[in-house]
């Protein structure tokens, strides 16, 4: 009895990083190749709503936790406002294969879903190593590519990702944001009869959009806010043209510094005018560059949905989810801000309050989608110095 030669299978997806290192594996998804940014996201959960973020445009996803992909997708749990546009999202870099999916909300398998969205992803990949190779040099540049044949010219994807020039310096909000203004009226969701609808308006909020989540918009609504999304090149005369109770700043993706070129005006005129502002991620950096601070690239980043940290101004602790590259320095920041919130992992800014003006700011996703929903009161302290403004009295931020 003969027995047949054992055949290594062929790797059909590589990752092929700055420095010429090839990672293969086996490609699911798109086809084609694109250059970005790699990131880890250390979530357990949420792949959908992660994948969907417009704050991960120009980066390739590296999930920590193996199995991704396995309850599949639906038309419920996407962050992203406008699913026609192309995803920001570069890339997707898995441990285990895919399975098909098992959990009753599912439409449809990740691999097809990543397919339709333009997102190439590769399976079969260490990426506790590619984890380890992140913290100890930093977020490289990369191609990611797929190929069913599995025929890749090496070289040429090595030349790309080194000539790539990354993140700093890109403005991509204005790659994500919505070029029309739009109202916003859906409220959160609830286990067996999905989103509600909104039913009181009693603030009128304006958010600018960074690349902005639709949970964060939701949330505005379950408050009482009455929300219109501007695109994140709005002038301030065009904020102020709605008479706003408050101004909502977004997250999204990119060099703060960049978008700053022309969101910063605006923000700092919203800020001067003593209306009540908030902003969250890429928002709060650039309300830091609006206060006169500086922004600074990371080393690693953030990215993932257990990230601990510390509120100065309750002292109380609380897990967070996190995603951005850029981070405020805060010892840049003027004697007139005080920085609110830190992180316990290493001591980065994640926080910030005016001192004599109705404004603040974090870091990290308070919306929690996906993650924990520890931070949900920051929107109450929002619409608390509205109603402050408007000589009401607060509401308890917590439960």
């Amino acid at each position: 009895m003969t027995t047949a030669a054992w055949q290594e299978p062929t790797p059909t997806a590589v990752l092929v990083l700055a420095d010429g290192t090839v990672i293969e594996g086996f490609g699911i998804g798109a086809r084609g190749e694109a250059v970005a940014e790699v990131c880890f996201n250390t979530a357990m959960t949420g792949y959908e709503e992660i994948l969907t973020d417009p704050s991960y445009a120009g980066q390739i996803v590296t999930f920590t936790f193996p199995h991704i992909g396995n309850v599949g997708v639906n038309d419920e749990d996407i962050e992203t406002v406008n699913m026609a546009a192309e995803s920001g999202v570069r890339g997707v870099v898995l441990r285990d294969e895919v399975t098909d999916p098992s959990n009753y909300r599912s439409l449809k398998g990740f691999d097809a879903w990543l397919t339709a969205r333009g997102i190439i992803g590769i399976t079969g990949v260490d990426t506790r190593a590619l984890t380890a190779l992140i913290r100890e040099k930093g977020m490289p540049n990369a191609v990611i590519a797929h190929a069913p044949d599995g025929k890749f010219d090496l070289e040429a994807l090595k030349a790309k990702a080194k000539a790539w020039s990354g993140l700093e310096g890109l403005d991509l909000a204005i790659e994500v944001t919505n070029p029309q203004s739009y109202d916003w009226t859906e409220a959160s969701w609830a286990w067996n009869k999905g989103y509600g609808q909104q039913i009181d308006k009693k603030y009128k909020v304006v958010a600018l959009d960074f690349g902005i989540k639709r949970n964060i918009l939701r949330l505005l609504v379950d408050e009482g806010c009455e929300v219109v999304v501007l695109p994140a090149t709005a002038t301030a005369d065009e904020v102020f043209a709605h008479q706003p109770d408050g101004v909502f700043l977004s997250n999204g993706p990119g060099d703060p510094a960049a978008t700053g070129d022309y969101a910063v005006p605006t923000i700092k005129a919203v800020i001067d005018s003593g209306v009540p502002t908030f902003g969250i991620c890429l928002g709060h950096q650039m309300m830091g560059l609006a206060l006169g601070g500086k922004t600074m690239k990371m080393h690693q980043g953030h990215h993932g949905a257990n990230h601990p940290v510390k509120d100065y101004t309750t002292g109380k602790v609380e897990i967070t989810s996190m995603n951005h590259g850029f981070a405020i320095d805060p010892d840049s920041l003027p004697d007139n801000v005080e920085q609110t919130h830190v992180s316990l992992f290493d001591g980065s800014n994640c926080g910030l309050r005016v001192k004599d003006k109705p404004a603040f700011s974090v870091q990290y996703h308070p919306e929690a989608s996906p993650g924990p929903q520890d931070s949900h009161y920051l929107f109450k302290r929002f619409v608390n110095l509205i109603r402050e403004k408007k000589g009401e009295a607060p509401v308890p931020e917590r439960a």
